[in-house]
């Protein structure tokens, strides 16, 4: 029987982490290009808005964590960049922008950053 180190374990379980991370960050582009697609006043733009805000809100929750493993710098600016996708979010939620490109670009760059 294989015994793993712990090291390797720990290892697994970033990579793992990442990846769901990158999944849900895909699928939450995917709802907002469909959204744009869409309208702002459509069904698939209040569910691609609500979709992000569960995953930043999740998201921004483990990077305020003192033992996130993050560089302080780094999870400060990652919870900053949450905070305006969420203030923006709220604003097309609103009807008072359309601004899916921004939402959608944002998002692809920290997924792209995951790798």
């Amino acid at each position: 029987m294989y015994q793993f180190s712990y090291s390797e374990v720990q290892t697994d379980s970033v990579a793992d982490a990442k990846d769901r991370e990158r999944q849900l960050l895909t699928r939450s582009i995917d709802l907002l290009m469909a959204a744009r697609d869409a309208g702002p006043q459509s069904r698939e733009a209040i569910e691609a808005i609500l979709f992000m805000n569960r995953v930043w809100t999740s998201l921004i929750e483990d990077l305020g964590h003192a033992d996130n493993a993050l560089p302080k710098e780094l999870r400060a600016n990652l919870i900053s960049i949450g905070l305006w996708l969420l203030r923006e979010g709220e604003e097309v939620r609103q009807g008072r922008s359309e601004n899916f490109d921004g939402l959608i670009e944002i998002s692809q760059i920290i997924r792209d950053g995951l790798r």
